[in-house]
């Protein structure tokens, strides 16, 4: 087999050639090396499988499972593989095509209210990260004035920003800045549900988030959505410091880890009722 390269490079290995399966085929008394490689491939939507002595993983009572023949130990399993991601792709389209059509006429009224209010592009593109890991660009109407905005999201909104205009702080506070985003869901660049896409330049206190917090990259096994578990839990809104950011981040990843569509079931309705009055939302 070819050598494609070396540990370093694994993780981006992965992501580059849209790998679904890695086998770990060393010897176990290679603790450290294993644990180094998993440690490495945690933050992929990919499962993992090691490569044990028959006979010791039916003595330890462990899962064996059977590839080619082979018995595999599974140890990291993809989130939504296999039906798990097909009934999750169905929910944010039958959803995402179905809000859409019924909220079309809010989205026409906020387009023309921005254009009204002042000059400038109805929607704002920003680079944020997604699935992989990856960046997509993610769509939602404009909210600040044009010349005062951070296309790179780098400088956090506050409470009475300066920047946002009076029918942008209207749709912030309303979540109507966040419908283009329907767009997105269809594209396959988000879902309905899932941990929030932060933009690339994102920071938590005055550290990036994404080298700020441990385990970040994990929340990217599954696509970004418009609302998700944290931000039904309160944490919706400026991070502006460490521990915060931690949660938000420890709270993404409990979905990723416990999917199902029940959780996404409860999660919407639970958006649905904040819409009324969230103190977070700026």
């Amino acid at each position: 087999m070819p050598v494609l390269g070396s540990v370093a490079g694994l993780v981006e290995q992965v992501r580059k050639n849209r790998i679904d399966l890695v086998v770990v085929a060393l010897p176990w008394s290679a603790e450290a090396e294993i644990t180094d490689i998993l440690e490495r491939l945690r933050v992929l939507a990919v499962d993992v499988r090691l490569l044990p002595h028959r006979l010791i993983a039916r003595t330890a009572g462990l899962s064996v499972d059977a590839t080619a023949g082979i018995p595999l130990l599974g140890v990291i399993h993809h989130p939504l593989a296999g039906w798990r991601g097909v009934l999750k792709r169905s929910e944010d389209l039958l959803i995402g095509g179905t809000a859409l059509a019924v909220l079309a006429p809010v989205l026409l009224l906020a387009a023309a209210a921005i254009k009204l209010e002042s000059p400038g592009p109805v929607l704002f593109r920003q680079k944020r990260f997604g699935f992989n890991n990856e960046e997509f660009e993610i769509w939602k109407f404009r909210t600040m004035h044009t010349d005062r905005g951070d296309q790179s999201g780098a400088q956090r909104t506050v409470r009475n920003d300066p920047r946002v205009t009076r029918v942008g702080r209207f749709l912030r506070r309303t979540s109507i800045d966040e419908l283009p985003q329907l767009f997105n869901v269809l594209r396959g660049d988000m879902s309905i549900v899932g941990p929030r896409p932060h933009p690339v330049a994102m920071k938590a206190g005055d550290v990036l988030y994404h080298e700020a917090v441990e385990n970040y990259a994990c929340r990217h096994r599954v696509r970004p959505g418009i609302t998700g578990w944290a931000q039904v839990n309160g944490l919706r809104g400026e991070i502006d410091n460490l521990h915060t950011a931690a949660r938000r981040v420890e709270h993404d990843l409990y979905y990723v880890d416990n999917w199902s569509l029940g959780l996404d079931a409860e999660i919407m309705v639970r958006t649905a009722l904040l819409l009324f009055w969230d103190r977070n939302a700026y």
